[in-house]
């Protein structure tokens, strides 16, 4: 299969964020009267939009959230990602082996992907192509975000590549009718062993395959354009 284009997520895949946006979120909730944990918060939400997470939490609060949570929460998260977060192990290093175009598409808010980014020393080798779940109308695990990033990229969905980490984008790569690769590489997988996806999980959702050390990546894109079995 030819592999024209590779779309990476971005918490988790790109940048070791998960625990740090989990812990965060998780006060924020709290503080608003929804008492629930990090690793709750891990087990419910992770991969998913701000929107759909807020719309679960109202219905079973049986009121809206504060008019300004989102935005005191996206803050909170991103000030805390500037000054702690870290690129994925060796990512840096595999970007520079890989040949095909790749961008980045990902759940959260466009400032959130570019400070995880730019602290991680890897923005300027996506940018300009960083897409954000803001751009559709859908969030994971809906295919609107793979398909508006392919178009964006010019490459047909079947000839693209996801790197996801969670049990909701691989259903939305395979969604969008795209060759998924589900990544457990990142420190929520090592401190939640037990609630984190396993490979299994991640194969029934629609990952060819699955890996959990980043450099591992390039010898199976070779693999799968020539169609050998991972």
């Amino acid at each position: 299969m030819p592999i024209d284009l590779i779309i990476f997520d971005c918490d988790g895949v790109l940048v070791d964020s998960e625990v740090i946006s989990c812990r965060v979120h998780a006060e924020m909730l709290t503080r608003a009267g929804y008492a629930i944990t990090a690793d709750q918060v891990f087990d419910r939400f992770l991969g998913r939009s701000s929107v759909e997470s807020n719309r679960e939490i109202e219905a079973e609060l049986g009121r809206k959230l504060p008019d300004d949570f989102d935005a005191s929460l996206k803050r909170a998260v991103i000030d805390e990602l500037a000054t702690s977060v870290e690129g994925m192990p060796h990512i840096a290093d595999t970007l520079a082996r890989i040949s095909q175009k790749i961008c980045v598409a990902s759940s959260g808010i466009p400032d959130k992907i570019r400070t995880s980014l730019i602290r991680a020393g890897i923005h300027d080798r996506f940018a300009p192509h960083i897409f954000s779940a803001s751009q559709v109308k859908r969030g994971k695990p809906e295919p609107d975000l793979f398909l508006f990033a392919a178009r964006r990229m010019d490459a047909a969905p079947e000839h693209c590549l996801v790197i996801e980490d969670s049990i909701p984008g691989v259903m939305a790569a395979r969604a969008a009718r795209m060759t998924v690769l589900g990544f457990r590489g990142g420190a929520h997988y090592l401190e939640h062993p037990a609630s984190a996806p396993q490979p299994a999980a991640l194969l029934r959702a629609g990952a060819l395959a699955t890996f959990d050390d980043i450099r591992q990546l390039p010898a199976m894109i070779d693999k799968i354009a020539s169609g050998e079995t991972l």
